[in-house]
């Protein structure tokens, strides 16, 4: 009969202790998401300019792993993140088609920069073309700078040494495999060209003897998607959450605090929600 009551009793405080369990795991799926987004968000301190005010308004917590946009999507894939921002278009298209994302939504952009030495040995300064600008540094056999790390900025830059033909690049090209911050510190260091989101270079730009050198070639716009990650694929995501999260960027008031934005008074993004420019 004792023994009968004694597991009775460890029955009762098992039962209690897995719906403790379980409650918890219910509130922390509905209060909270996983963000996966670019180093260039965190960097230029937009996450932490837009993120409070969501939480406030939502009762939401934000967890954001701020990461290249490759490492992301990938987060994103195995469910290990309830939604990603970033910056990579033809990716993000993939991401959906293969069922891994619900829908792209077009939030912002901004665009990247050629950045270099006051010095300039490759004399790429004003040049219009961001491709003819790669073929003289690589003429010259200046020291570039690249993340390596399949970022949304690696890849363009990757994309534009492909555009310029320039394939042998291993004397005077140095990968850093780390995000954009520590990338620019590391092309001032060694007086390099390198390629950055406009953003996270004017965030930083006082710890820099680096200058904007080539802008403003269509082929450097910078847009940057938010998706939600698929509970079909991943049932353990917090979808709601991450919807939520997306209406509210996409809001008059997100949009607006994009826009308003501003380093050094300059304005590093521009709202763009559902206007895809791809």
């Amino acid at each position: 009969m004792v023994k009968k009551l004694f597991y009775a009793l460890i029955l009762l405080l098992v039962g209690t202790s897995v719906g403790c369990l379980q409650n918890t795991g219910e509130n922390h799926a509905t209060n909270s998401i996983v963000l996966a987004t670019t180093t260039s968000t965190y960097d230029s301190g937009l996450l932490d300019y837009l993120l409070p005010a969501f939480e406030e308004q939502t009762g939401t917590e934000v967890k954001a792993i701020s990461v290249g946009t490759g490492q992301a999507i990938e987060l994103g894939r195995r469910g290990d993140a309830d939604v990603i921002l970033v910056h990579a278009p033809e990716d993000e298209k993939r991401f959906v088609s293969e069922g891994y994302g619900v829908e792209r939504h077009c939030v912002m952009y901004n665009d990247f920069v050629i950045l270099g030495p006051e010095e300039d040995q490759a004399g790429i300064s004003n040049d219009a073309s961001a491709v003819d600008a790669l073929k003289k540094i690589a003429s010259a056999a200046s020291t570039f700078i690249s993340r390596g790390d399949n970022s949304g900025t690696n890849k363009k830059e990757l994309s534009l040494w492909e555009r310029a033909g320039i394939e042998n690049r291993a004397k005077w090209y140095i990968e850093t495999g780390t995000g954009m911050g520590q990338t620019l510190l590391t092309a001032s260091e060694k007086e390099a060209y390198t390629i950055s989101d406009r953003a996270t270079f004017v965030s930083m730009k006082d710890k820099l003897d680096l200058k904007i050198l080539v802008s403003g070639d269509r082929l450097l716009l910078n847009p940057y998607g938010i998706i939600a990650v698929n509970p079909r694929k991943n049932p353990g995501v917090n979808y709601e959450g991450a919807e939520t999260l997306i209406r509210w960027i996409g809001s008059d008031e997100g949009q607006k605090m994009i826009k308003d934005f501003t380093k050094k008074d300059e304005q590093l993004f521009t709202p763009l929600y559902n206007k895809c420019m791809d």
